[in-house]
């Protein structure tokens, strides 16, 4: 296959949430069949409702400020699907992708036909297979790989990470992960099992800590950081946060994610580097040295579709109630110019929190509909509407497009157009902008 080929092969599959099988079975007796490529290099797993992205982003920096070769594997994508399988930092090239999905594809169909799968391999298990290959093809000595959703059953799990993480819980796909955040937190808590050598545990409440530790101890793992202590944040005019490494000699860092939100995941992550220190990773440096690669990393680090600016364009991702915080206090602190807001959501997501929560911070409010089978409809979106919201503000479109054009016709010249509301949607206007 090339590679508009391996790309229409994979979305024929099904789209990537809706067709999704839990289970560990099928991807492991993929990975044997493809030669085991998790075992070739040390893997760091990380899960969570919010902020594993980031995490993720800010290790993945580190790591190459370091000199690690490693190996990123990330979902969604929001241009090309190229995006999720970065080595060193690069996305795969498409010649590559497209080899390796044929690889995949077809070992697939020929455990399929010999009876060894009860199903074809989804779109997320293939894909999964896909990175974890071109990471050992590329002789990687690291792969960070972010959770797909939940934990217990997510494909990522069957990699056997020797580093697992955990950041922020909150509600989000109930309808896979259970009802409450504490039936939530017990599935993500399964990426770590026995085999598990570090955890870290993200900052938590309470009784989502409780249930972690607990998790952790009934294994006999020791989490490296299960006591939670802030980090002091100073929150500059542009959105950036300085933060205050009280473990390092260094003047307070600036952190390259904005938000004062991330600081709680550049934390994470360099608890995560900590676990990698006692893993050998950083032992090729000077003492001290690997601090400054450290705090290099969590300068440089970038994640697109985040708390990103363009031009005057703001694109979050925020598709649950805590991102949606989140955004919202970055708005509140950082952005003094006037909102216009393009929002579209899945319909899996709690819209009527999430509107209450950003729409009032809007001056006016476009409604739109991605591209995507799981996307509500901008009537279905209408419904939830906070009453204290105005019919006029609302202005409703037929799809992003549209919606982008009618953004910057109604925003003034010192005004932002905040795009949130999915991942999708923003991955959709990037692709607008590119064009």
């Amino acid at each position: 296959m090339n590679f508009p080929e391996s790309e229409a092969y994979l979305y024929s599959l099904g789209n990537e949430v809706e067709a999704m099988k839990l289970g560990l079975e099928n991807i492991t007796t993929l990975l044997t069949e493809l030669g085991d490529p998790n075992t070739k290099y040390i893997k760091v797993q990380v899960a969570g409702t919010n902020g594993k992205g980031s995490v993720c982003a800010f290790l993945n920096s580190i790591c190459l400020e370091a000199g690690i070769k490693t190996g990123l594997y990330t979902s969604p994508h929001l241009i090309s699907i190229t995006e999720r399988i970065k080595i060193n930092g690069e996305d795969i090239s498409e010649s590559e992708f497209a080899r390796l999905a044929t690889i995949v594809r077809e070992t697939s169909e020929s455990l399929l036909s010999n009876g060894k799968l009860s199903h074809t391999p989804t779109y997320f298990e293939q894909v999964t297979a896909i990175g974890l290959v071109a990471f050992a093809n590329a002789g990687v000595e690291l792969a960070i790989l972010e959770t797909g959703l939940g934990g217990r059953y997510d494909a990522v799990t069957a990699a056997n990470a020797e580093i697992a993480a955990i950041t922020r819980i909150d509600l989000d796909h109930q309808e896979y992960l259970g009802d409450t955040i504490e039936e939530i937190a017990a599935e993500k808590a399964e990426i770590i099992t026995s085999e598990t050598q570090d955890a870290v545990l993200g900052a938590q409440s309470r009784d989502v800590m409780r249930i972690l530790r607990k998790h952790c101890r009934d294994l006999g793992i020791e989490p490296l950081n299960d006591e939670y202590a802030p980090w002091r944040t100073l929150l500059n005019d542009d959105g950036t946060v300085n933060v205050e490494l009280s473990l390092y000699r260094h003047e307070p860092i600036r952190l390259g994610l904005l938000g004062r939100h991330q600081a709680e995941n550049a934390q994470t992550a360099l608890q995560i580097a900590k676990a990698l220190l006692l893993q050998g990773m950083f032992l090729k440096f000077e003492d001290g040295e690997e601090e400054v690669r450290i705090v290099e990393g969590l300068k440089k680090a970038r994640h697109p579709g985040r708390l990103e600016y363009i031009d005057n364009l703001l694109l979050d991702g925020a598709h649950n109630p805590g991102g949606a915080t989140a955004l919202r206090q970055f708005l509140d602190e950082s952005e003094r110019k006037p909102i216009t807001l393009v929002f579209g959501s899945m319909r899996d997501k709690s819209v009527a929190e999430i509107a209450e929560i950003l729409w009032p911070r809007a001056e006016r409010i476009i409604l739109t509909r991605p591209s995507n089978s799981r996307a509500m409809t901008v009537d279905e979106l209408a419904l939830f509407t906070p009453n204290s919201i105005m019919a006029d503000k609302l202005t409703k479109t037929d799809d992003v497009a549209e919606a982008i054009e009618k953004a910057r016709e109604l925003t003034t010249q010192d005004g932002v157009i905040l795009v949130t509301g999915s991942l999708y949607l923003v991955g959709e206007v990037k692709k607008l902008l590119n064009n």
